[in-house]
């Protein structure tokens, strides 16, 4: 997506109108443009002079982001010297400081009018002797009063014509007619109060006195420009979290050429370059550590306050802080692949992009501004024809034009997206897009892959049963020398365990390595083995109660390792990929949501089946390949809308068929490419926390366009004066200005509310109603079945029972002598016995 600045804009309708523009570019594919951060994100093939013209032609600028900014700014978006300018600059609030000086200015000038007009006339505050009953004079001073506070606010007279001129109305042209009508009217009220002092008719001068709205005209410009400030620092600060991840990223970095230490700007370092880090410093780019050990904070990125060890080897991060020793780097990823880029890249393409939702809100936009003319016009009309002063008609429509605001609707969904997305990414919940956080809310079913998700993905020793005559650090000693020259990934949980644990070291000879079966060494004319059941089986004989034992394990979905010296069983060591602290909360937090959880993996089902009882999850699904993820995802659709999480290279696919895809962040690179929703912290409790972030953004959108609609529904006709016969209800012009003012304000400051939510607060979770009841998605039944041997025996018996029409899936493993059958419809046990004994199989029993 190519990002591009777009000046000029000042309410939806303007955005719209630009995304019109652009999208009817050649070779454009998808265009969005935002408001809130007066950005564009544009896909396709068109070139940047085609998308540039296209705004231009539309009466905006534009400039792509990092190129020098365009013409037509709006509040001086170039850089000092007309440089590039960086994302950060492009995100200071310029805005506010000039609406600051407009409004003293306005403000000065408007007391004054304000004295003539209102203060003597209504109250009778004192005038100069001169002007005392020359009424002329105070006509032509608060003429010359407001001509100054318009030209102050010319912009708006600028931008509202030119907006008209090109037949796209904007809230400016509102403003810009309101206040032009007021004021023209108030100047014919002027020259024809001359004529009737001319002629001595001293009450049709009393009369266009009262006639005057100069001070409307000029309030309605000061109230809308205070309504903009407001708007100005409140939309500021729904861009903080993304000012603040840039203000993270390094200026300057140490490098280590030819022995010699220099900094250099952080735009010199290049991949494979040597840096230095010393303690307090900033990690200026993503590296592997060569020389030296620390602790650093990586809360930058991850939102994770306890600081993480790291030693040669390990990888660090741009903009975290080495906090105690001396770290030697070498650059691995640097300028825009850095870690810190690409999350800012992940959320400021998240505010270019548009949710669903605000497309309703779009398409109001659209037609809105010319409505409300067409309203104001029709307005004034009935009041003239219902026999009331031209000065009565013009009130009611000028209040029609001044209260009516298309900005609150414009704004409703981006801010909430913006600051929703700000939030995620200070939890290290990052969205790719706006349709990503909006969707998440809605999921129904979570499929999370088991190794690296529920799990930790790294085996660890979990139980060590000794043999009778077998100490515990016997066992452990030896099977520390036996694994030690082992390249197999148990034999790492073993040694960690045994370095944990200081074992006795000594050193083995003649290992071998049996692939499938185990290992063997010599020591001290002693014969080591280590293995599986089976291998052990055939160097010694293993008791009833070891296998017992043994079996036990197994059920648990544990490994268990045999090891023996000679003939003598020493014990077995038990090695399972544990599961994550916080996965069983997690799922229980997902369930309390009303989201049904799916466990997927590749292991065999006693294994998967352990785990998911140890995680509580509500559906495992076994022995699924990498290419059969996507379509057990695809399956689940049918139920309703799925996020897949994972973290490996055989997610990919499946994360891109789901509905959502969320990717572990410590996974690869290819699943975070995948997904739609990227999780930093690798913590499966950020699952349910995203989807409760997710909710509570849908939600204050929803109350965004709420009050967006019911202002205007409510405001409209109550300036237009439809109450007028019925309860008297009238609306001065002024107060429709400031109530126009404050309906922006009021909406970006509901979605700075976002700001203060908890996203790992689980009190207030509410279920989600489900398209179907569960109990209704599962229709399954287990057949145990005695003579499959291997893969081939799985394929037939699979095939068999899929080919009954009542048979939605078959999922089958020769180990554990099952097949697990979903159905789509009821079928009975005599049918599903007879497709698999015509294979020349035998079933057991069906459940």
């Amino acid at each position: 997506m190519e990002q591009y600045t777009v000046t000029g804009m000042s309410c939806a309708a303007c955005s719209m109108r630009v995304e019109k523009a652009v999208s009817k570019v050649p070779g454009v594919t998808s265009c969005s443009v935002s408001l809130l951060t007066n950005s564009m994100g544009v896909e396709g093939t068109a070139s940047e002079q085609d998308i540039v013209k296209a705004v231009t032609d539309a009466g905006y600028g534009a400039s792509k982001k990092g190129s020098k900014a365009a013409g037509n700014t709006r509040n001086g978006s170039t850089a000092a010297g007309g440089g590039p300018i960086g994302d950060e600059e492009l995100l200071k609030d310029r805005e506010t400081p000039v609406l600051k000086k407009r409004l003293l200015s306005s403000l000065i000038f408007l007391i004054v009018l304000m004295y003539f007009s209102m203060g003597h006339m209504m109250w009778g505050w004192p005038l100069p002797a001169v002007l005392v009953d020359n009424h002329i004079a105070m006509g032509l001073i608060q003429m010359l009063l407001t001509i100054a506070v318009m030209v102050i606010n010319q912009k708006f007279f600028i931008s509202g014509f030119k907006s008209l001129f090109h037949k796209a109305p904007n809230m400016d042209t509102l403003v810009a007619l309101g206040s032009a009508a007021a004021f023209v009217y108030s100047t014919y009220a002027l020259f024809a109060m001359t004529d009737a002092q001319v002629h001595g008719n001293m009450d049709g001068v009393m009369h266009y006195m009262h006639e005057f709205y100069f001070e409307s005209a000029a309030m309605i410009l000061t109230l809308i420009t205070v309504g903009k400030m407001l708007e100005a620092h409140s939309k500021g600060k729904t861009t903080d979290a993304l000012k603040g991840l840039m203000k993270l990223a390094p200026k300057t970095a140490v490098l280590l050429k030819d022995g010699v230490e220099t900094e250099v700007s952080i735009e010199q370092v290049q991949k494979g370059d040597i840096f230095i880090v010393r303690p307090g410093e900033n990690i200026p780019v993503d590296g592997k550590v060569l020389e030296g050990s620390s602790a650093v904070n990586e809360s930058a990125l991850t939102g994770e306050s306890i600081p993480v060890d790291k030693a040669a080897g390990n990888l660090v991060s741009a903009a975290t802080i080495n906090q105690s020793g001396y770290l030697k780097c070498e650059a691995t990823r640097v300028g825009e692949d850095t870690a810190l880029s690409q999350i800012i890249q992940m959320v400021s393409d998240a505010a270019a992009t548009k949710a669903p939702i605000a497309k309703v809100a779009d398409k109001v936009s659209g037609i809105f501004v010319p409505a409300v003319i067409t309203i104001a016009a029709v307005t004034i009309i009935v009041w003239l024809l219902a026999g009331q002063s031209v000065g009565f008609a013009l009130a009611r429509g000028i209040s029609v034009l001044v209260i009516s605001c298309p900005c609150a609707l414009g704004l409703a969904t981006p801010v909430a997206i913006m600051v929703g997305n700000g939030m995620g990414a200070k939890n290290g919940i990052l969205f790719k897009t706006a349709v990503s956080l909006e969707e998440a809310g809605k999921i129904e079913i979570v499929a999370l892959d088991k190794t690296g998700t529920i799990t930790t993905g790294e085996p660890k020793v979990t139980d060590v049963i000794c043999n009778k005559g077998v100490t515990e650090k016997e066992l452990i000693s030896f099977a520390y020398a036996l694994e030690k020259k082992s390249e197999h990934p148990l034999a790492k949980a073993v040694l960690a365990y045994a370095e944990a644990a200081q074992t006795d070291i000594f050193e083995v000879n003649n290992f071998t390595a049996l692939p499938g079966n185990g290992l063997t060494a010599e020591y001290e004319n002693a014969v080591l083995s280590g293995g599986n059941y089976k291998f052990i089986s055939t160097r010694t004989a293993v008791s009833q109660e070891m296998q017992e034992q043994s079996q036990k394990l197994a059920n648990a979905g544990k490994t268990p390792l045999f090891f023996t010296k000679d003939d003598k069983l020493l014990g077995i060591i038990a090695v399972a990929d544990v599961i994550k602290e916080d996965s069983p909360e997690a799922v229980r937090q997902l369930q309390n949501m009303g989201i049904r959880v799916v466990m997927l993996t590749g292991d065999n089902e006693r294994t998967a089946k352990a785990i998911g009882a140890q995680a509580g999850v509500d559906e495992v699904i076994a022995d699924v390949l990498p290419d059969g993820k996507d379509s057990v995802i695809s399956r689940l659709k049918r139920d309703g809308r799925v996020a897949m999480v994972g973290d490996g290279i055989n997610d990919a696919p499946a994360l891109t068929r789901a509905d959502i895809g969320i990717a572990i962040g410590a996974g690869t690179d290819i699943a975070i490419d995948a997904a739609d929703v990227v999780l930093m912290k690798s913590r499966l409790s950020d699952v349910p926390a995203a989807i409760r972030l997710s909710r509570a953004t849908l939600r204050n959108i929803h109350e965004n366009l709420f009050w967006a609609f019911f202002y205007n529904i409510i405001g409209i006709p109550l300036a237009a004066g439809v109450w007028i016969p019925f309860f008297g209800w009238k609306l001065n012009p002024m107060f429709g200005a400031a109530a126009m003012s404050l309906s922006s304000f009021c909406v970006v400051t509901n979605a700075l509310r976002l700001n203060l939510f908890s996203v790992h607060n689980a009190e207030k979770d509410k279920k989600i109603k489900s398209k179907k009841k569960v109990e209704d998605k599962k229709m399954e039944k287990t057949l145990t079945i005695e003579g499959m041997m291997c893969g081939h025996c799985e394929a037939r018996v699979k095939k068999a029972l899929e080919a009954l029409p009542e048979v939605k899936e078959a999922v089958v493993s020769h180990e554990a002598g099952t097949a697990v059958v979903t159905l789509e419809s009821a079928v009975s046990d005599e049918a599903l016995k007879e497709a698999v004994e015509a294979q020349d199989y035998k079933v057991i029993s069906v459940q």
